[in-house]
């Protein structure tokens, strides 16, 4: 039997305050989490391959309580990229959406320039991590992609963790991984074949029409599944793009690097415009980070933003909006925490064991005293 690992207790936080919503368009089913203040245009999450919806929890928190919405989707069962432009358009329709600023990672940042490439006017702006410009390399790695629909479970799951560095991690890295894995174990033999088949049918994304000033590229400088030559690739296309680097985090710097990247993306959704809705937060509960969320504290995070493009909303670079954002400023004296996300429930299992043995020495004293009482009222009865 497969041992179920404990869930970080933000993210458990996370399920009690935020709704799924599955609906059906179409033939297309859509899993999303949709929070924060409707006024404000959102920002829409889109995972990579092995990411679903929930990955993106600790983005949906934390920028939704500073007055930004987040929408979170799962990338639904769609075949090639032609049918994900379509599918994509009706769904932002649906939700009566019709400008959007979307933060993508790996497959998730493909997709992303695919739809703003096909739909300019729908598109405002772009954050891409780990992300790449065609599909070229993956479909060569993988030449039994034709008959990927006929593939077992098992296979398809395989092969999209061999891309996933198993090798010695960093607490935080080590966390996300294992909850991404997680995350894989709940998807269909068809969402996974649907998504090989989008990250290995051969395409290229064309010329975009958004201006570079409104793109930032965010990578981690540690080992991802995408080729480092793919990544140049994606920063040479857009060379006037904001840069955002962490020295780590792994695939999933969104879990891994959590404080980082949300300061990240609130520095890029202030940098193009969209104006956070503090004032209609009644009802969203503050977000600390959670169990497991890594403290964007000082130089040994090793982040950086590039800030030599000048800010076309109110010309101050990055380094100066940095000062409104108290203790998530990455030039915070914060101690980078050490703990997994697994540590605050192995402390609560310590407590509880030692306040259940208390509990039972206390009971085993009091029957011991009640047994002598019984025993020496008997022992007067029967010499009476």
């Amino acid at each position: 039997m497969k041992a179920v690992l404990p869930l970080p207790g933000d993210y458990v936080n996370f399920k009690s305050l935020v709704p799924l919503h599955k609906i059906s368009i179409g033939l297309k089913q859509w899993r999303y989490y949709d929070f924060g203040p409707k006024a404000v245009p959102p920002l829409i999450c889109i995972p990579g391959i092995a990411g679903t919806a929930d990955v993106y929890y600790k983005q949906i928190m934390a920028l939704s309580m500073k007055g930004y919405r987040v929408i979170s989707i799962d990338i639904p069962r769609v075949w090639n990229h032609l049918e994900w432009i379509h599918a994509f358009e009706k769904f932002l329709d649906f939700l009566n959406v019709h400008h959007v600023h979307i933060y993508g990672t790996s497959l998730g940042g493909f997709l992303a320039q695919i739809f703003a490439q096909h739909r300019p006017r729908r598109v405002k702006s772009l954050v891409l991590s780990n992300s790449f410009l065609d599909t070229h390399k993956f479909a060569a790695a993988m030449p039994w992609a034709p008959v990927v629909n006929w593939a077992p479970s098992f296979m398809l799951k395989r092969h999209i963790l061999t891309g996933i560095h198993d090798g010695p991690h960093e607490p935080f890295i080590a966390d996300s991984v294992d909850f991404v894995v997680g995350q894989v174990e709940t998807l269909s033999r068809d969402d996974l074949s649907s998504r090989l088949l989008l990250n290995v049918n051969v395409a290229s994304v064309g010329p975009i029409s958004l201006p570079d000033t409104l793109i930032t590229i965010m990578d981690t400088n540690d080992y991802c599944a995408v080729p480092q030559e793919l990544k140049d690739q994606l920063n040479e296309r857009y060379p006037g793009a904001r840069k955002a680097v962490l020295k780590t985090g792994g695939d999933f710097p969104f879990l891994s690097r959590s404080d980082e990247v949300n300061l990240y993306l609130q520095l890029h959704l202030r940098r193009v415009g969209v104006e956070a809705r503090t004032d209609l937060l009644q009802g969203i509960p503050r977000y600390d980070g959670g169990a497991g969320s890594s403290n964007s504290g000082g130089d040994s995070s090793g982040s950086h933003f590039d800030n030599n493009k000048g800010d076309p909303h109110g010309g101050q670079n990055g380094r100066d909006d940095l000062q409104d954002f108290g203790s998530e400023s990455l030039d915070s004296d914060e101690p980078v925490p050490t703990s997994t996300m697994y540590d605050s429930l192995a402390l609560c299992t310590v407590k509880f064991a030692i306040l259940e043995g208390l509990h039972a020495h206390l009971l085993l004293q009091h029957f011991c005293v009640a047994f002598c009482l019984y025993m020496s009222r008997s022992k007067a009865s029967l010499v009476a």
